[in-house]
This record gives structure tokens, sequence and C-alpha cells, in this order.
């Protein structure tokens, strides 16, 4: 199937695993355990209705957001991906340019495969970065004051990691960084041809921001310990809070007492999410909980939804439930798998093309005027 004939996001999804050694692909699309919470996310999202109210104008429909003072034209943006180089060469900064052309935000994971630098460059004022708090306080210094000189507006803190979540599709591809070339990857890498290709001209990927601390690194275990902190605690927040000058976000809230406590320290905003279902099995789906993190934040501080989005309708669902923006990781990297550069914007043209299809339909001309209101009413 040509990217031209791809008409959803899971027809991306598709043609990237053709193209992909299984080992690389696994590293994005798989999740925790049985993967149940990673499929319970995209299907909760297909359990929630919006009643369509027609004759109304629709010949105009204004996607455009405004977040922390920037107007964005489209009401989500790209999430942090860590090590997405090994899923497709250059991915993290065909991804910031994208964000770029298209004015909505792209976080830049702090275990990305390119430098915070390279990709606020890429971003171009656009970019925001996403901190995983080391249990070394010089390391997370070190890349607070690196994203303050890259002038970051936004630092998005990744709460939900106090273990690291198991995922048995790693472990069965004895993933490991960097990687080993074993008997089966190879056989992968010779079944895949153009990402071999591609793959060697761009060098193995790693995570650039800790390239020093883990030049000792031995397996993906290694690298995970200096990614989880199971001591981050409130306190270490609100240090944090008094440090990071710029706007600041909780990413991986999924309670609402948890929402109200970031708002009380002085946090511009959450992200609900359960990382794509990537560290928790047996957690909610983002959008269960999202309407009482909602009810319970009453407009204080800024929510932003992730996990599970694949369709252009998800973005409606999300702000009729409480969200003011969300964020869609996995599907804009299909796209990038599927076809480098061309497949990242096929996928975003997809995403845009269904979120104005379902707002006309839904007879909505403005995507902040969707509320509460659109959602069908549970039936009991």
């Amino acid at each position: 199937m040509g990217l031209d004939r791809a008409a959803s996001i899971e027809d991306l999804r598709l043609r990237a695993r053709r193209r992909i050694p299984r080992f690389a692909f696994d590293l994005v699309d798989g999740g925790a355990e049985s993967e149940h919470n990673l499929r319970r996310n995209s299907a909760a999202f297909e359990e929630i209705s919006l009643t369509p109210r027609y004759m109304r104008d629709v010949a105009r429909i204004d996607t455009r957001a405004g977040l922390f003072g920037q107007t964005f034209d489209l009401p989500f943006g790209m999430a942090p991906i860590g090590m997405l180089n090994a899923f497709w060469p250059d991915a993290d900064l065909i991804l910031a340019r994208l964000c770029k052309r298209e004015n909505i935000p792209y976080v830049a994971s702090s275990a990305a495969s390119t430098t915070l630098e390279r990709l606020a460059e890429a971003a171009e004022g656009n970019g925001w970065f996403q901190l995983y708090v080391s249990g070394d306080e010089a390391v997370t210094e070190s890349l607070v004051a690196r994203a303050e000189a890259a002038q970051y507006p936004v630092m998005m803190v990744t709460a939900d990691v106090p273990a690291a979540g198991k995922r048995d599709r790693d472990i069965r591809n004895q993933l490991s960084v960097p990687f080993r070339f074993t008997p089966e990857v190879l056989v992968q890498l010779a079944l895949n041809p153009v990402w071999s290709l591609a793959s060697l001209q761009h060098g193995k990927p790693n995570i650039a921001n800790y390239a020093d601390l883990l030049q000792s690194a031995t397996s993906y275990a290694d690298v995970q310990k200096t990614l989880i902190t199971p001591g981050f605690t409130w306190e270490h927040l609100e240090r944090l809070r008094d440090r990071w000058k710029g706007r600041l976000l909780v990413k991986g809230i999924l309670h609402a007492d948890d929402a109200v406590r970031c708002a009380d320290i002085g946090c511009d905003g959450i992200v609900v999410s359960n990382h794509g279902g990537r560290q928790v099995a047996f957690g909610p789906a983002t959008v269960d909980v999202l309407p009482d993190i909602a009810a319970a934040l009453d407009g204080r501080i800024r929510i932003i939804l992730d996990s599970g989005i694949r369709r252009g309708a998800d973005f409606m669902r999300a702000k009729a439930l409480g969200a003011d923006f969300a964020f869609s990781g996995r599907a804009l990297a299909y796209g990038v798998g599927a076809g480098g550069a061309a497949g990242a914007q096929r996928a975003m043209d997809i995403l845009k093309l269904e979120l104005v299809r379902a707002m006309g339909q839904l007879g909505a001309t403005s995507f902040d005027a969707i509320d509460a209101a659109a959602r069908t009413p549970p039936t009991t």
C-alpha cells in the first residue's frame, strides 16, 4: 500500500511494521506486560459518543487552540518518545520540523536520540522539553540548565516512572542500548533493507542527552536505571517548581487528588497520561479518569491528555470530557515509520482531515467551543 492509499493511522502502522525490524518496531509499538492497558486506551475512546447537531453553518471550521499564551493551528501536539530514531532514522528531527510547519507543539524527550539543543532549533519556538528526573540530582540539574539555555518555554516533568515498566516484547527481543547485533537481529536487518541502509547512513541511535553517562551501559535495564527515580516525591516537585521559571507541567497524572496537589504547588498544568500503556498494565484508560480530574480542578490549571489517540475525533472526545489540549505520540511516529518525512506528513494530514470532518458532523465551527454538552449522556 502506498502512502496516498493510507486511509487511517492503522494503515500507516501496518505499513511501518512491514518496513521496520521487529526489535525496533516493538520498541515503540509495544506496551507493558499483556498490553491490556495499551489496547484499553484506544478502546475507551471508541466508547465515548458525541451527539451531532445539524443545520448549522459549518463551511468554516476553526481548529485553533490557545495554550500558555500561544495559539496553535491544531488542538494537539507531538508527545515525547524516547529513542525514536531507532524506530526510523532521523525521526526526532523529522517530527520536530513537521510540528513547526504545522504550528503545533513538539515535546522533546530527555531520552531522545537527538540532543535537546538540536531539537529546540528544529522546532523553532514550538519546542517543549520533557524531563525524566534522575536519581542523581546533578544529572537532573544539568538537563534543566540545558533546557533553560535552549529557551524551552515549557517543561513537562514525567512522574509515572517510579519503577520500570515490564515490556515483554523488549525482553523477548533482548533489547539493549546500544543495540547488539545478534544472529536474530542480523536476520531482521537483512529482511528490512530500507531501514537497515538508512540506519547505516545515520549511525546507531542512542540516548543523546545522556551520552556521557551511558558509555558504560551494557543493557537496556542499565539505561532505565538512569531514567527512573523511585524516590521522586512531592517535595522534589516543589523544588523543581521553584527552580524552573517557565511553564511547568506534570505528566502521568491519573487521580483527581494528585491533580489538585499539582495545582496547589503552582504547576501550570497536568498531562493526564498512562505513558501510552507502556509503564503499567493494570491502570485505567486516560479518558476514563479525565472527567473526575477536570471536575476536581475546576479550571484552576490547564489539562492536557495523551495515550490512545488514533483518530481525529478523539481530540473532540478529549475536549468534551474536560481536556484543553491533547498529545499523540505513536500516531505520528507510525507515519514516520511508514514513509519517513512524507509518511509523517501523511499521518498529520489524516488526523487533520478526520478532525475537520468530525467537527463538521458535530456541528462545531470552533474547537474551543466544544464542551461537555457535546457528549451523548451515558445510558443507564
